[in-house]
């Protein structure tokens, strides 16, 4: 099984709100959603939440590239303008620090038009555990 099949199937949370990873490079990651209506707040546009959950799935696609889990300890996101229901959202990622230990990552959300939604940055500490998809399921 690859990060891409396990993240996929076994991210229960980003699975439900429709976040597919769709590559899976050294050091980097691909995402998509469909903002449909079920992603919409009280305002009428794409609920936060949504954002964040599609591009932290990026963000453990990118981190977890190693021989042990690594998790998030801090993430921040900024929105520059609303994602609209129809619009399909893309978020790539890369390391902007790939240390050992603590590495950091930057995932940038677009649009279909290429219009910039969000911009997330985020620390993540690896262990010593060793990643094993059989145990993780």
């Amino acid at each position: 099984m690859t990060l891409k099949d396990f993240l996929n199937s076994s991210d229960r949370f980003a699975a439900g709100s429709g976040a597919r990873l769709i590559e899976i490079a050294p050091g980097s990651a691909v995402a998509v959603l469909e903002v449909t209506s079920a992603h919409l707040n009280a305002g009428g546009v794409c609920q936060g939440g949504a954002i964040f959950t599609l591009a932290d799935l990026v963000f453990a696609a990118v981190v977890n590239q190693c021989e042990n889990l690594t998790f998030a300890i801090n993430s921040t996101i900024y929105y520059h303008v609303s994602a609209r229901e129809g619009d399909t959202l893309r978020a790539e990622g890369h390391f902007s620090c790939a240390h050992h230990r603590i590495p950091s990552v930057e995932v940038e959300v677009t649009n279909q038009d290429g219009v910039r939604i969000a911009t997330f940055t985020g620390q993540a500490y690896t262990g010593r555990n060793p990643i094993s998809f059989d145990a993780l399921q």
